[in-house]
């Protein structure tokens, strides 16, 4: 194996931020039965002095967790733990798949068949409060690049909004595992393009107006030309490493 093959196995070491440590302690708590679905989470006072961090990190993780629905607060009750299935919030927080290079592909393909139907059931099915969320998502995208920063949740978010207003509560479950590791994989790989933001971002707004304007083979084939890039990236990539095993 040559030196560029044995430094490719290496990933760069990232530190956590205080935000990414609560996140996984929350994480660690549900998934070892500890926090249960209606348990309520102590204020955020008294969570920041426990974990010794500042409130805004608190604050953040909690937003974070809730706009992934995980977490949800309550009029008069407090921040509770939602119902959200244990495999899912693996897929969100951590890379549960493990995958391969060699899985990238079949990673991809089955983001397009999920997403395209999401797009699809969107534009059927979404409501005033779901376009709503969408048309924020989408803002949110655009404010970040405008900055000149990265969108990598933000364009994530904007994604899951679009399965959430399918109404298909699998479908949402199935992209919190997948699209985490896609994305893992493209900063790893590093295929993100700067020079795609715009069109991105323009393509996020095309599917976005064919979901407002209930289209829904439209806004499926927006969302196909929309993954077609990292689709496209992902056979590629098949095919070098076949060829590299030949």
């Amino acid at each position: 194996m040559g030196e560029f093959d044995v430094l490719k196995r290496f990933q760069e070491i990232r530190i956590e931020s205080p935000v990414d440590k609560i996140i996984r302690q929350v994480r660690e708590l549900i998934t070892s039965g500890q926090l249960k679905p209606g348990d309520k989470l102590p204020p955020e006072r008294k969570l920041a002095e426990k974990l010794g961090v500042g409130r805004s990190n608190v604050r953040d993780a909690i937003k974070k967790l809730e706009f992934y629905g995980i977490l949800k607060t309550l009029p008069q009750s407090g921040t509770v733990v939602a119902g959200m299935g244990i495999t899912a919030l693996e897929g969100l927080i951590s890379d549960v798949l493990k995958i391969e290079n060699s899985d990238f592909a079949s990673l991809v393909e089955t983001r397009v068949l999920l997403e395209t139907e999401s797009a699809k059931l969107a534009a059927q099915r979404r409501s005033e409060a779901d376009l709503d969320t969408l048309k924020a998502a989408l803002e949110a995208y655009e404010n970040k690049i405008q900055l000149g920063q990265q969108a990598v949740e933000e364009d994530l978010l904007f994604h899951l909004k679009i399965a959430e207003a399918s109404q298909n509560v699998v479908l949402k479950s199935l992209m919190l595992i997948i699209t985490p590791d896609i994305i893992n994989n493209f900063i790893k790989l590093d295929i993100c393009e700067d020079g795609r933001t715009a069109d991105v971002l323009q393509e996020h707004r095309i599917i976005l107006q064919h979901i407002v304007a209930q289209e829904p083979e439209a806004a499926a084939a927006a969302m196909q030309v929309h993954l077609k890039d990292v689709f496209d990236y992902s056979q590629r990539l098949k095919q070098q490493q076949g060829n590299g095993k030949a």
